[in-house]
């Protein structure tokens, strides 16, 4: 019997050195899975409150249901109709219509010829254009918050980097090889500075980010329209820049009309080394350290100073970027009202994305591609454009408060949950 009990507790220890790989392996993909489900069912509850939005803002549905009582099959068929119409249109408008991908991928297979493919393309790669400076601003919004700083003037740092790759773009000839990496550096250059000077502020003199870059914003804006309108306005009557030289030009992975360029895979290249930066280097250390207890990390030696400054140019450079990619990429000039609020939007990506990269790119994506969709839900569904700006909210409420999707969803608190915070007011 004791031979017996000997070998049944030898037997049995192999399998107890490798439970804890199990449970360590078990436990990463729960984790995993709890980080992704909160924003999952954020943004589901956000379309389902959009949809709300949709049946009580339209006239057809609101008139149906008027004679709920007595058609209350018309009613619903009506309330179906709405959101499923709105919806469908925000999608193919997004990504495109799968049954006219499918056929042009068949004419294109029978006779070689790539415009339907293209043109069935079109809506995706478009969506990818817009979350393109989605991505450069959103990480410049989301590298302030790992370290505690509350960027807001990313707009203003998107329209410096603009001017200052518009400019590059189209006063100098020299070939590609040079004349775009100048560029790119230019508009990353143009934001750092513009970003460097309230990190400064905010290191030397104690005064708040928030203040100095909501007045940086506003320099750059009436800086923008002084510029536009005089030393750098083209020919004409338009208060635009000229056009920048071909050699300036981010290449284009397909031909016209579709814009989507080199831009993306650049905002993923910067993405990827934004991650390394921060999670793989003693400096990035640093950042996250002085973002979590600046106290702490003062005392443990670091330069809490310094490390001001240098996130806050970072932060302007990639919003500089932001700024240089859609010149570079897709308009090739610079006008007034050039942003279209990426740098405000930047804020609620950063927000939505954890200050993570990775998450600042699926944030930007999502951004993108109710961005791309929006024009055609207006045009096919009828819904108004604002409509997507609400759905956007919603979602932003929803992954700013998880404890709203737990609550909603009967879903357990995690243990572990990172969150990153801006310092308070005046420190």
């Amino acid at each position: 019997m004791k031979s017996k009990d000997v070998k049944k507790k030898a037997a049995t220890k192999p399998a107890d050195k490798e439970e804890p790989t199990s449970k360590g392996k078990r436990g990463f993909w729960s984790q995993a899975g709890q980080t992704l489900l909160i924003p999952a069912l954020a943004v589901f509850t956000g379309l389902v409150f959009g949809a709300i939005i949709i049946i009580i803002t339209d006239a057809h549905v609101l008139a149906a249901y008027k004679n709920f009582f007595s058609a209350p099959g018309a009613a619903l068929l009506s309330t179906i109709e709405a959101v499923f119409g709105a919806y469908g249109a925000l999608f193919t408008g997004a990504f495109g219509s799968p049954v006219t991908l499918v056929k042009a991928i068949q004419a294109y297979a029978a006779t070689g010829d790539n415009a339907l493919l293209l043109k069935a393309i079109y809506p995706f790669t478009e969506s990818l254009v817009t979350a393109t400076p989605y991505i450069f601003a959103g990480l410049a919004v989301a590298l302030g918050f790992r370290c505690g700083l509350f960027n807001i003037g990313a707009e203003g740092q998107f329209f410096i980097g603009a001017l200052c790759s518009a400019y590059v773009g189209y006063a100098f000839r020299m070939p590609w090889y040079i004349h775009l990496p100048l560029a790119i550096l230019a508009g990353a250059l143009g934001g750092a500075i513009w970003g460097a000077i309230p990190g400064y502020l905010k290191a030397v003199t104690g005064a708040h980010e928030v203040v100095n870059t909501i007045m940086m914003n506003w320099i750059a804006f009436r800086l923008s329209d002084w510029l536009l309108t005089g030393p750098m306005m083209a020919s004409g009557y338009r208060p635009v820049t000229p056009v920048i030289a071909d050699t300036a030009f981010l290449p284009r992975i397909f031909s016209d009309p579709l814009r989507f360029n080199a831009g993306f895979f650049l905002a993923l290249a910067v993405a990827a080394l934004v991650y390394w930066f921060l999670f793989k280097t003693t400096l990035g250390f640093e950042i996250r350290a002085v973002g979590t207890n600046p106290d702490a990390a003062r005392y443990a030696g670091m330069s809490v100073t310094r490390t001001f400054v240098l996130v806050m140019t970072l932060s302007g450079a990639l919003a500089g970027l932001a700024g240089a990619s859609q010149v570079l990429g897709v308009d090739h000039w610079v006008g007034q009202g050039f942003s279209a609020g990426y740098g405000f939007d930047s804020i609620a990506l950063a927000l939505l994305g954890k200050s993570h990269p990775i998450g600042v790119v699926l944030a930007a994506l999502l951004f993108g591609f109710l961005r791309g969709g929006a024009t055609r839900m207006q045009s096919m569904a009828g819904i108004p454009i604002d409509i997507i700006s609400v759905i956007q909210g919603f979602v932003i409420i929803f992954v700013a408060a998880p404890a709203i999707i737990r609550a909603i969803y009967r879903l357990r608190v995690a243990r572990v949950e990172e969150t990153v915070l801006t310092l308070g007011w005046g420190k």
